[in-house]
This record gives C-alpha cells, sequence and structure tokens, in this order.
C-alpha cells in the first residue's frame, strides 16, 4: 500500500495567503518543502482523501489522472478538505472519458455542501447523476471500495458535525489516517482503534510546539498518541509514524520539524512525499 501526501497544511495553507509571520515569511523565501497546499492524500492513485481548493493544483503537480479514481473519502465539511463546486467538473461537458462513476463518501453536513455546490441553477444543464455519486457515512459503518475496507470512526473536531478519521486495509495492510483531530477520542472510538494494527499511522500535528484541549493536535499529542497505540500492542517496529496537517500557527519551520520527527521516531511529511508498507 502507498499513501502518497498531495498537500499538509492547513486551512489557510503555508505560507498563509495574507499572513506575514515569521514562519510564513520563512517559507516564501525559502521555497522547496517549506511550502505548503491545503492537506489531501491518495492511496494507490485509487482512494483520494479529501478534496481542498488545491485539488487542482496537486493533480498538475503529480501527474494525478483524476478521472480514473473512482472513491473519494471526505473527512469533513470544511473548506480546506471539502471544496465541492469543483465536482461539477467531472461531467462528461467537462470531463471527457472520465471513467465510470465517482464515489464521494462523507457525513450528513459534507451531503448537504455536496448538493449545495452542485445543484445551483447554472449547473441543471449538466447533471451529475451518472458521473459523481454521494454516500453518506455512519461512524463505524465500514464498507468496501475498490477492494479496500474502510471503516469511519468519529473525530474530535467540530462538534457541529460528525468528523471521520479512517482506518484503510487491504492485502493484509493497514493504515490509520487521522486527520482533523484531537485526542478527546469517544470511549466507541479508541476501542475501534485499538482493535487493529497498523503498519502506518498519519497524525494531525497542526498545533506544533503549542498544545489545546482537543479539535486539533500538536507534536506532544502525537507521541502521546503513538505511545498509546504500542502500549495496546497496535504498532509494531516497522510501523511508520507520520505527522502531517501543518499550520504556520505552530511556529515551527519544515526543518525544525524533519529534526522533531526524527529525534522521536516520526517522519515529517511534506507536498509530494510517498510512503510505502
Amino acid at each position: 500500500m502507498e499513501i502518497q501526501y498531495l498537500g499538509t497544511a492547513a486551512a489557510e495553507g503555508l505560507p498563509a495567503l495574507f499572513c506575514e509571520c515569521k514562519t510564513c515569511r520563512k517559507a516564501r523565501d525559502t521555497g522547496g518543502k517549506e511550502v505548503r497546499t491545503r492537506t489531501q492524500s491518495v492511496i494507490d492513485r485509487k482512494i483520494l482523501i479529501d478534496f481542498p481548493p488545491d485539488t487542482y493544483a496537486h493533480a498538475l503537480s503529480y501527474s494525478l489522472r483524476l478521472g480514473q479514481i473512482q472513491h473519494l473519502l471526505i473527512t469533513h465539511s470544511h473548506m480546506d478538505h471539502f471544496f465541492p463546486v469543483e465536482l461539477i467538473h467531472r461531467h462528461e461537458h467537462f470531463g471527457h472519458n472520465a471513467q465510470g462513476m465517482l464515489h464521494v463518501y462523507g457525513n450528513a453536513a459534507v451531503e448537504k455542501a455536496f448538493y449545495d455546490a452542485v445543484l445551483i441553477d447554472r449547473f441543471q444543464v449538466h447533471p451529475l447523476d451518472n458521473a459523481v455519486k454521494f454516500i453518506r457515512l455512519e461512524p463505524f459503518a465500514d464498507f468496501m471500495a475498490d477492494g479496500y475496507h474502510i471503516i469511519p470512526v468519529p473525530a474530535d473536531h467540530d462538534k457541529r458535525e460528525a468528523c471521520l478519521i479512517y482506518i484503510i486495509e487491504k492485502d493484509g495492510k493497514c493504515l490509520l489516517y487521522g486527520h482533523d483531530t484531537g485526542m478527546n477520542l469517544s470511549n466507541e472510538a479508541w476501542e475501534c482503534i485499538f482493535s487493529h494494527k497498523y503498519d502506518l499511522i498519519s497524525m494531525d500535528a497542526t498545533m506544533g510546539k503549542r498544545k489545546t484541549d482537543g479539535y486539533h493536535m500538536g507534536l506532544a499529542d502525537d507521541i502521546a498518541f503513538a505511545k498509546m497505540l504500542e502500549e495496546k500492542g497496535c504498532i509494531h517496529p516497522d510501523t511508520v509514524k507520520v505527522i502531517s496537517h501543518f499550520s504556520h500557527n505552530g511556529g515551527m519551520t519544515h526543518e525544525e520539524l524533519e529534526g522533531f520527527a526524527r529525534a522521536h521516531g516520526l517522519d515529517a511529511a511534506y507536498d509530494g512525499m510517498k510512503v510505502s508498507v
């Protein structure tokens, strides 16, 4: 199983659009791995996770053939993770010869955002019935997609909706994709997470050196999260532990994040990074 991190930033990107803080100035001046687009990943070029405003740029940067992808997992409805108006471009009028149906999976808030975007008047002449299908998910209701066993797990994020993180399994490999979430998960969510053994865990690191009580995680939370999984026997010596979803508010450059990660047995994601397990 391969995961590619197409974007690794929080909502405002890095450098943030209007920001002049030290971290953003450093990113603009340095470029390279210091520059981050909004968070999105793809597994084996078959399962796309989240659909931010930067999706088009990701397709160009990494030669993604989005018309061949038929499964899109959405974590929650926030704009940096779901920018649904672009989905109209999968209609044959805009995207010729797209392969089959794109299945979009998400919670009720994601479903509302989807229909609010694609059913506006000017798109009525290009209905998506034969191009995009929305499938509402409920927490813990597992399903199969192109041979992948996927379990949506309720996150600790926006209480106004049932935000999700995902456990994804195929061919004896298992990964936990944990963006956006804090540590205040329900007992049922912890039980589900602890019931699996992971070859890769991908953890929210939005807060960087800062600490917050829920909603997102920081580096101290990432260490604690990995330790809990280790104590429960959920990870093994070769498990890859990745931190991602970085914000300038965390106050760390990629160079600093890499140094921290190496010291704690973690990998700091950057845009375009590939990991195989």
